[in-house]
């Protein structure tokens, strides 16, 4: 049987702001996310300008940058996603108690609740996380906010597998709405109990096979066809010697063309 578009999820999505993401993936005809971690803000909205028309998604690491600011990064950042129609993943990876990461998601220096559609959360704590963090997303926007929960990780050597992943997957049906899928390398499923997770996959290349700090890479076709809907692609992009308005092409047909496949549908 072939698996739903992303046009028929979008319609019966209870979380808005996945329906919107679908959506986006649809009329951009993308499932590309880019994982720029950059140290400059300036290198960062240059990469943005020159991707901006093939994601459905930006996954920033704010704490990397030595000069961010809201008015300097996360202001042009948000014209931008406006500009090219994308939204905003800020790969934040919480992990404490719900007290805490209420704190840490609303406020500080990020403020990361105010601008960050996405964001994600280890399971390791408890369900407590969850509900921190929707609680700080309710007090401090009208927009509507994801999580996602870390399920499984594509560094070499990784604990989250086994129970600790099936753990993960039970608490994030806490909440249908605010938890809207998983960083993890294959389908989760949850479909007979009412569940449309989105699957986002790190890890992902069309050149390369891993690095020297246990990055372990993975095709598109792969990752798509046992259940990704979004490939998550850093290096790939915007490394040495690439070029990224050549690659984010690239990476977006290849994501396309693999879930056309796997919905059974010609490129």
């Amino acid at each position: 049987m072939s698996a739903l578009t992303y046009t028929q999820r979008a319609a019966s999505h209870p979380s808005p702001l996945a329906s919107k993401l679908f959506n986006i993936m649809e009329a951009k005809k993308t499932n590309l996310c880019a994982s720029l971690d950059v140290r400059t803000t300036e290198e960062l909205l240059r990469l943005v300008e020159t991707l901006g028309p093939y994601i459905c998604l930006l996954k920033t690491h704010v704490d990397i940058l030595t000069d961010f600011s809201m008015e300097g990064t996360v202001k042009p950042l948000k014209e931008l996603a406006k500009k090219f129609n994308f939204l905003i993943f800020e790969d934040r990876k919480f992990a404490d108690i719900g007290n805490t990461v209420k704190l840490q998601y609303s406020s500080g220096v990020y403020r990361i609740a105010e601008w960050a559609d996405i964001t994600n959360a280890h399971g390791v704590t408890g369900p407590g996380i969850i509900a921190g963090l929707k609680e700080a997303a309710s007090e401090v926007t009208k927009e509507p906010r994801g999580l996602l929960m870390l399920a499984e990780l594509s560094s070499k050597g990784s604990l989250a597998h086994g129970e600790y992943t099936r753990g993960t997957v039970e608490m994030a049906k806490i909440d249908k709405e605010f938890v809207i899928g998983f960083i993890a390398q294959r389908d989760m499923g949850g479909r007979d109990e009412g569940f449309d997770w989105l699957i986002m996959t790190p890890g992902v290349g069309l050149d390369d096979k891993g690095d020297a700090l246990g990055q372990q890479y993975r095709t598109v076709d792969d990752v798509v066809s046992t259940g990704s809907d979004i490939i998550i692609v850093g290096r790939g992009l915007f490394g040495k010697g690439r070029d990224p308005r050549v690659e984010g092409e690239r990476y977006r047909k290849a994501g396309w063309e693999a879930y056309l496949k796997r919905c059974g549908k010609s490129a």
